[in-house]
Formats: structure tokens, C-alpha cells, sequence
């Protein structure tokens, strides 16, 4: 049928790969258009593994464009020194702070991900920043990004620098995190209501968000089973 392709068949597969190429290629260099861009830099890295080339068209889409989704993929090559560049995390700092603030896709990932290096403190000359750490999380946790609803609990759960502890907040983004599927803020939200830890003790409050993160730790346990045996 016509427009179908015959993975069975590699040339077919091989024809069909370099006008891929060719498509992107256009798209980003002829049209200027962001999207095929980011779509190029993806071919490159997946089906080339011309992770250099790849580089080259992210930073150029974050840089001149503004493209979120590249400048967060763009930090993922700074932080590990991936497709030639210099691994360095103040440069990944800035590409993530660029995607949180552009918004896109990965917007939440970036947010996320500009809070770890603030909280980490590498970014600044090991000088750990909590209250940056927390407005980063707390972007990311608005976007529904469980880890970093979890991060925040423990933020506040134990307090930090310019930040008092909260037990308020750190039950309520407890909760939002388990309602996301994160395991440890379940269990965190468990062991408070278990113990009356700033909120009023619940042991059947407690019990229920244990047999949640018991459940999420199963699902999360064969989810990981059946892909590594399906490989």
C-alpha cells in the first residue's frame, strides 16, 4: 500500500531514513523553522548517532530561536559533555533556566531540573541555593512533575536556609506527589499521618497512602520487568 513502509525490507528502510534526513534538513535550514529543527537534532542523535552534529543544531535552535524543548535537550548535553561540548553544569544551568522560562514540552523537566542544580549547589560554587531550589520546584510541581512535588515536601519537612520548616507544605506537596505516582512522597505523607508529625494523627489516612506506595512499588517493579524482558 501505497505510503506504508516494509521495515523488513533495508533498503527500503535506508531510503526512507536519508529522505528523513533530507525533509529535516529543509526544514530547518531552508524553512527556519524551529520544529524541524528540533526534529533534525533528533535524527541525529537517534538514527545517526551524530551526537556533534546534533549539538551543533540544538544550540544553534536554543541560542538564535529560543526553542524550549532544545535549549532543555541542549543542557542534557552540557551536564554530561555530550556530542563534543565540554561537560559543564553552569552552562547546562543556563539551557534549563532558558527552557523552564520559554515553556514547551519539556518546560517542567527544565524547571526541575534548574531546581536540582540550585538545591546541589555546583552551579554555585558549592554554595547550595534552597530558596532558587524551591521557586524551580515549585514551577515544576505546578506543572504536575512529581519529583519535584517530593523535593519540596522534604524542603519543607526538614527546613533549610531561608526556608522554616512548613508541615503544612510538606503534607500538601506530600499528597500531590503520591496522587502523581511518586512512591516516597506516599510514603512520606504515610509516616506524618502515622505519627502525627504536624498534622493530626490518621492511622487509616496512614495506612491508605501506605498501600498506595506499596501498589505504585509493584506497578513501578513489573512496569520495569516486562521492558527489560520485551527488549
Amino acid at each position: 500500500m501505497a505510503g506504508l513502509i516494509d521495515f523488513g525490507d533495508e533498503e527500503e528502510v535506508r531510503s526512507y531514513l536519508e529522505n528523513l534526513h533530507v525533509e529535516y534538513s529543509y526544514q530547518c535550514f531552508k524553512e527556519k523553522d524551529p520544529e524541524g529543527c528540533l526534529r533534525l537534532a533528533d535524527y541525529l542523535d537517534a538514527v545517526k548517532k551524530d551526537f556533534e552534529a546534533a549539538a551543533r543544531v540544538l544550540r544553534d535552535n536554543c541560542e538564535v530561536y529560543g526553542h524550549g524543548e532544545s535549549c532543555y535537550k541542549l543542557g542534557a548535553y552540557q551536564a554530561i559533555g555530550k556530542g563534543g561540548l565540554a561537560a559543564d553544569l553552569k552552562a547546562a544551568y543556563k539551557s534549563f533556566l532558558k527552557s523552564c522560562e520559554q515553556g514547551g514540552k519539556k518546560s517542567v523537566n527544565a524547571c526541575h531540573s534548574v531546581g536540582l542544580l540550585a538545591h546541589d549547589g555546583r552551579v554555585n560554587d558549592n554554595k547550595p541555593d534552597p530558596v532558587v531550589a524551591r521557586d524551580y520546584y515549585t514551577k515544576a510541581c505546578d506543572g504536575n512533575f512529581a519529583p519535584s512535588c517530593f523535593n519540596l515536601s522534604v524542603i519543607y519537612l526538614q527546613g533549610a536556609a531561608g526556608i522554616p520548616k512548613d508541615m503544612n507544605c510538606a503534607l500538601k506537596y506530600s499528597l500531590k506527589g503520591c496522587e502523581l505516582g511518586h512512591v516516597w512522597a506516599c510514603a512520606n505523607a504515610s509516616r506524618m499521618y502515622k505519627l502525627g508529625d504536624g498534622v493530626e494523627k490518621n492511622d487509616g489516612k496512614a495506612e491508605d497512602l501506605k498501600n498506595r506506595a506499596k501498589q505504585l512499588h509493584k506497578e513501578q517493579k513489573e512496569t520495569s520487568s516486562s521492558l527489560t524482558f520485551g527488549e
